[in-house]
């Protein structure tokens, strides 16, 4: 049963990832999700290297993070960081990967707030 699962998973990640690589002008954004955290990568897949990351343990906005109400606004706060960085690393263009997930909720929350801070896809 949990083979099986797993194997559903991993059928789902490559159906998303087949038309996504990420190279050095146009890195992949990549979003990981548990059930209390989210997490957010910008991944060059050529080099294979992470050029920013960010996550809602990360200790740069642990009090922002400890006021959110709810893990919609935690994750808005996790884009908005890893966007950040991402400029910092001067990376202005992004694709973005959501894994398994479906575009909606917190996956969205992550893409809108690294969309305010300045990255396009």
């Amino acid at each position: 049963m949990l083979k099986r699962i797993k194997q559903r998973k991993e059928r789902k990640i490559k159906r998303v990832r087949k038309n996504l690589f990420g190279t050095a002008e146009r890195p992949r954004l990549t979003v990981f999700k548990s059930l209390n955290h989210i997490y957010a990568q910008v991944i060059d897949d050529s080099n294979m290297k992470t050029l920013a990351s960010a996550s809602t343990l990360s200790k740069e906005i642990a009090d922002k993070i400890a006021n959110a109400k709810s893990k919609v606004e935690k994750s808005k706060i996790v884009g908005e960081l890893v966007g950040k960085n991402a400029i910092d690393s001067k990376i202005e263009k992004v694709v973005f990967d959501r894994g398994l997930y479906k575009y909606h909720g917190r996956v969205q929350a992550v893409a809108d707030g690294a969309r305010e801070s300045g990255l396009k896809f």
